[in-house]
C-alpha cells in the first residue's frame, strides 16, 4: 500500500498551515486528508499528553499505527503524495522511523525566527484560552515543569526552537539532496516562488498557479476574553434572536465582532534579549548546516 514520498516535518507556527493548504490545491498533489497525523512522532504509543483540556487534539487525532496510516493515502495517485507534521522536527525519533518506513522520501523544513516562533505559539495557546498564563515571561519559567509533567508539545514554546540540534540528524541520515529547508520570512514575502521551487524539488508541474487569498492560522489575543466566549459559544440571547435573524447575517455579525476584538501583542525587546542569547549558540551552527545567513535573528 502506498506511503508519502514527501513530508512537511517542520516547524510549528512558521507557515506550515498555509504550506500545507497550498500544496491541496495543486493537481499533481495528494494530501493527508488533515493535518499533522503523526505517524513518525508517535508510532506505536498510548498518548496521554496533559494540559489545560487533557483531551488536546492529539491525543485524539494522532495516528500511532502503521496500518492506519497507510490507510490514509489508499486512494492517493498523484505524483507527490504528502502530509505535515510539525512534531517531525521536535521529535527526535521520527528522524529513524522515516529512515526505516520511506528512506527515499523528500523532506521539507519551514524555519522561523525561534523567538518570534515561541512568542507566536505562546499567542496561539491563549488565543482559545488554553494557555492559562498571561505573561510570556512567566509561561516560559513554567515550561520545564510542564514538559516534566508531560504536558503536550503545544505548551513547549522554548524547546522546539533548537533547529540545529533538530535537523542535523536528518541531515546525517538522509542524503541533502533529499532535503530542502525554507525560511518563514521569504515564504511570507514570496509565496509564489517558494512555492515554485517546491513544485520543483517535487518533481510536479511548476507552472501551477496557486490561490494566496487566503491567510492560515493567523494567531492573536481577545482584548475582551468575556465577549469573545460569548461570541463563540451559545447564550440564551442568541438563542433569543436566532429565529429573526438569517444564518449568513449572524455568521458575518460574529465573524466581524470577533475579529475587532482580536490584537497581535508585541514581544518586549528584553525579553527577546534574553531569548536570542539561549538560542544564539544554535542559530550559528544552524547557519552553517543550511548555508544560510541568518543574522536578523540575532537582532533585538
Amino acid at each position: 500500500m502506498t506511503l508519502p514520498n514527501f513530508l512537511i516535518i517542520g516547524v510549528a507556527k512558521a507557515g506550515t498551515t498555509s504550506l500545507y493548504k497550498y500544496l491541496e490545491q495543486h493537481p499533481d498533489v495528494y494530501m493527508s486528508s488533515f493535518k499533522e497525523p503523526g505517524f513518525f512522532a508517535f508510532e506505536g504509543q498510548k498518548l496521554d499528553f496533559q494540559g489545560p483540556g487533557a483531551k488536546y487534539r492529539i491525543n485524539q487525532w494522532s495516528v500511532t499505527d502503521i496500518d492506519s496510516y497507510r490507510e490514509m493515502f489508499a486512494e492517493a495517485n498523484q505524483k507527490a503524495i504528502g502530509e505535515a507534521t510539525p512534531l517531525y522536527l521536535y521529535y527526535q525519533e521520527s528522524c529513524d522511523r522515516i529512515k526505516h518506513y520511506i528512506p527515499d522520501v523528500k523532506l521539507i523544513a519551514m524555519l522561523r525566527d525561534p523567538v518570534e516562533r515561541a512568542f507566536s505559539n505562546y499567542v496561539w495557546a491563549v488565543q482559545p484560552g488554553a494557555e492559562p498564563i498571561t505573561n510570556f515571561a512567566d509561561a516560559l519559567a513554567a515550561e520545564p515543569e510542564r514538559i516534566e509533567n508531560n504536558w503536550s508539545p503545544r505548551w513547549h514554546y522554548k524547546a522546539q526552537g533548537f533547529y540545529y540540534q533538530q535537523l542535523k540528524p536528518y541531515f546525517e541520515k538522509f542524503d541533502p539532496q533529499q532535503i530542502k529547508v525554507y525560511l518563514h520570512e521569504d515564504f511570507v514575502a514570496n509565496p509564489q516562488e517558494i512555492l515554485q521551487d517546491i513544485f520543483q524539488f517535487l518533481a510536479i508541474d511548476e507552472s501551477f498557479k496557486v490561490d494566496l487569498s487566503r491567510k492560515h492560522n493567523v494567531t492573536k489575543i481577545p482584548r475582551n476574553k468575556v465577549w469573545h466566549q460569548f461570541l463563540d459559544k451559545p447564550n440564551p440571547i442568541k438563542s433569543l434572536v436566532k429565529p429573526f435573524l438569517p444564518a449568513q447575517f449572524r455568521h458575518n455579525i460574529r465573524i466581524n465582532a470577533k475579529e475587532k476584538n482580536l490584537y497581535k501583542p508585541k514581544l518586549t525587546p528584553q525579553l527577546r534579549q534574553q531569548l536570542i542569547a539561549e538560542y544564539k549558540p544554535d542559530i550559528l551552527q544552524l547557519q552553517d548546516l543550511i548555508d544560510r545567513d541568518l543574522s536578523s535573528w540575532l537582532k533585538v
